[in-house]
């Protein structure tokens, strides 16, 4: 996987992760050459779990890879979530009926594993894949456009996909901004599933605790051999602006008084990394000329939607069907033949502003999630209130992948926190 073929690709691709190898697999099932270079040694992914909603299991399904992520993963029973403090249940999803009313699962999957899955598939549909690639610059072309990297060789094709992650080199053509800080770091810590049969877990469900400026998710994964868990909170170190922030000392004492589930969960949390929470503003313009965004480097999510690898396949998806609308037909010079301004224009017209909803929608569900005091209580009330098979609030995302902006379904409506009454005596007693 280190040399380049003489043969001139259509699409070069930057970045090895879940986003570029989805991207990839996509345009070459439309029938084009696409070369990706990843800047790492090897591929790989780090991290542990994922969680995949039905707009992603239906292009997994698409691309005929479900049943290998469903041998992978598991499709738990129910999503539950309940009060930090208390360990109350507030709510939940029914995953059985979620797939029968959209039509394909839920699922919980390693993220390696889901890599995995990308990168053999892209190995089989003939993608060139070259590790050890830098990326340092992208330029356009009378041809195209181009990627130069690191060792001083340049890659040119039709149309470049810079999938190059947060830190996008590509992004800065077309806006200068910087990610922007959370002041939340993540714990995770994935172990056999023996080691918390004992701690009050379920082993069929995906259970989110929330709580005062913290979060705690629990769910089985490789098919219930392994638990996963993952802890969040505010870093009081990033909000007075220090450097050495998110640190154990901080870990445990976000989550002290939390119930017990989360404290018998907690020492088994890896404590030699942790992962600090940034995102950016979203933007509404991905392409500069033959150069396209993709995945992180145009939409990086917080977490609270687990919807930041779904993106990144859907924008490969979307890409590839507007390609596909067209017929690649060979000119003389070996092209395609292929429109990409129109494509990129209608790739463009569509997944920035779902992009957009998402992102914005993130920042708002953690602040929902991350309340003490009157608000949790306000914030309980509500949760409590929703009937189990009630989608009102799902619809907007777990629908078919918008290709048009016509497409896009209307967002859920707003419940204002303070249109819930809470007696004096309740809102006294709520832990700030």
């Amino acid at each position: 996987m280190s040399e380049t073929t003489s043969q001139r690709p259509d699409v070069v691709v930057v970045g090895g992760g879940i986003g570029g190898l989805s991207c990839a697999l996509a345009l070459s099932r439309k029938g084009l050459r696409v070369r990706l270079l990843e800047s790492a040694a090897q591929f790989g992914e780090v991290g542990a779990g994922l969680q995949i909603a039905p707009n992603c299991t239906r292009i997994l399904d698409d691309y005929g890879l479900l049943d290998e992520a469903k041998t992978l993963g598991v499709v738990p029973a129910n999503m539950i979530m309940k009060d930090a403090v208390d360990g109350q249940e507030l709510t939940r999803l029914d995953l059985a009926d979620l797939e029968k009313t959209y039509g394909f699962p839920y699922m919980v999957i390693h993220r390696s594993d889901l890599h995995g899955i990308f990168l053999r598939a892209c190995q089989r549909a003939g993608v060139e894949l070259l590790n050890d690639q830098r990326c340092v610059g992208y330029e356009n072309t009378d041809r195209g456009a181009k990627a130069i990297f690191a060792d001083g060789h340049e890659e040119e094709a039709e149309v470049v996909i810079a999938a190059d992650g947060m830190h996008s080199v590509a992004r800065k053509l077309l806006v200068d901004d910087e990610p922007v800080n959370s002041s939340y770091v993540a714990y995770r810590g994935a172990v056999t599933i023996d080691k918390v049969r004992s701690n009050q877990v379920s082993e069929t469900d995906v259970v989110v605790y929330v709580g005062p400026r913290c979060h705690f998710v629990q769910y089985p994964l490789r098919g219930g051999e392994m638990f996963n868990q993952v802890a969040v909170f505010q870093s009081p170190k990033a909000v007075a602006g220090e450097e050495d922030w998110g640190t154990p000392d901080e870990l445990d004492a976000a989550f002290e008084g939390m119930c017990e589930p989360i404290q018998l969960g907690l020492p088994l949390m890896w404590r030699d990394r942790w992962w600090r929470m940034f995102d950016r503003n979203p933007i509404l313009n991905w392409v500069h000329g033959r150069i396209a965004l993709l995945g992180d480097s145009a939409h990086p999510p917080l977490q609270y939607m687990a919807q930041g690898a779904i993106m990144a396949i859907e924008d490969g998806w979307v890409l590839a069907e507007h390609v596909g609308a067209q017929q690649v037909q060979r000119t003389a010079d070996g092209g395609t033949g292929i429109d990409w301004d129109s494509a990129l224009t209608a790739y463009n017209a569509v997944r920035p502003e779902h992009c957009r909803r998402v992102l914005s929608t993130g920042r708002v569900w953690g602040e929902l999630w991350h309340h003490g005091g009157t608000k949790r209580l306000q914030r309980n009330a509500i949760l409590r209130a929703r009937d189990t098979y009630d989608y009102t609030y799902a619809a907007w995302i777990y629908g078919p992948t918008a290709l048009t902006p016509e497409q896009e379904p209307p967002l859920y409506p707003i419940l204002p926190l303070d249109s819930i009454a809470v007696s004096e005596q309740e809102a006294a007693a709520a832990p700030a």
